[in-house]
């Protein structure tokens, strides 16, 4: 099992078979450095559309030589979705990562019915947070699904147990987040919480404890639930944080990075293929580490 941030770039280092991803406007520094970085450990190879010219300077700039990657131009964003997709359709790369274009360019060309990567499922995002010396936890969806209903909210669950599954959990406990562990018709949160936890026949394939409605504190600390009574399979022992609104696992995210200093890696599944979505303010081992993330699971999410 695959549990920390450090045990997924292991794994994906190991792996026999290299994975390569295609990067959409592949003509960014950050980008290239977290690629450049894959390549040399072995991670992964690049497939880079975009402004060739460009990519070969910066690349050139990293040190690296440009015909160690495969470089493919591109004259717009619009261009550089569709060739970054349609090598990932012909089977030239396994995964996907998004370079210097919006993320709207990017998906749009994801999720294009005839020459896309859509599947039945809803797509959505999975961010892992390893701060020091606690679990490592996935929480779901920070990104991509703004205030999704209760149909959604469980397909974004079952998206992040099959991340962990493919990671190696044999169990898991996941917690549906809200302000407070009491059901109040008032507060749908609450409402979806409790019809989640009982789906119980939906989640027996992953051996996932679904529980709530419950606040953090009653989501991951076990000493919580002793000082308020609370009980439940898995309760204070969570290893997926389901939040009502996008909004909450922004902030929670961002309040584990900037203050209790989290690793982090991320992906966007749903799609045929994993999809790096990283942020220009992530480090390069956040970069990474998500690159990591996507190699290792392409093919199993």
């Amino acid at each position: 099992m695959y549990n920390t941030v450090a045990s997924i770039l292991q794994a994906a280092v190991a792996r026999p078979e290299k994975r390569t991803i295609a990067v959409a406007a592949a003509h960014d520094e950050d980008v290239l450095k977290a690629v450049s970085m894959a390549r040399k450990q072995g991670i992964a190879q690049g497939y880079l559309v975009g402004n060739a010219e460009k990519i070969q300077e910066i690349l050139v700039s990293l040190g690296e030589n440009p015909q160690d990657f495969t470089i493919v131009q591109a004259n717009s964003d619009t261009e550089a979705a569709k060739l970054a997709v349609a090598a990932v359709r012909a089977g030239s790369a396994h995964f996907l990562m998004k370079g210097l274009l919006g993320t709207a360019d990017l998906m749009r060309a994801v999720i294009d019915k005839e020459e896309g990567l859509r599947t039945d499922r809803l797509i959505s995002h999975v961010m892992l947070y390893e701060v020091p010396g606690k679990k490592m936890l996935a929480l779901t969806d920070g990104g991509m699904n703004t205030f999704p209903d209760l149909p959604k909210k469980a397909e974004i669950l079952e998206n992040a147990a099959r991340v962990l599954k493919a990671l190696g959990y044999e169990a898991m406990n996941a917690a549906c987040v809200c302000g407070a562990e009491v059901v109040n018709p008032k507060v749908q949160s609450t409402v979806d919480a409790k019809e989640l936890s009982a789906m119980t026949d939906r989640w027996a394939p992953y051996n996932m404890n679904v529980f709530g409605p419950v606040g953090l504190d009653l989501a991951i600390s076990v000493e919580a639930c002793h000082h308020k009574r609370y009980t439940a399979p898995g309760a204070g022992e969570a290893d997926i944080l389901l939040v009502p609104t996008y909004e909450v696992g922004n902030g929670i995210g961002k309040a584990m990075s900037l203050y209790a200093g989290a690793k982090n890696a991320g992906i966007i599944v749903g799609a045929k293929v994993p999809i790096v979505l990283v942020s220009r303010s992530d480090s390069a081992e956040s970069k990474l580490a998500s690159i990591a993330l996507g190699a290792l699971t392409a093919g199993q999410v």
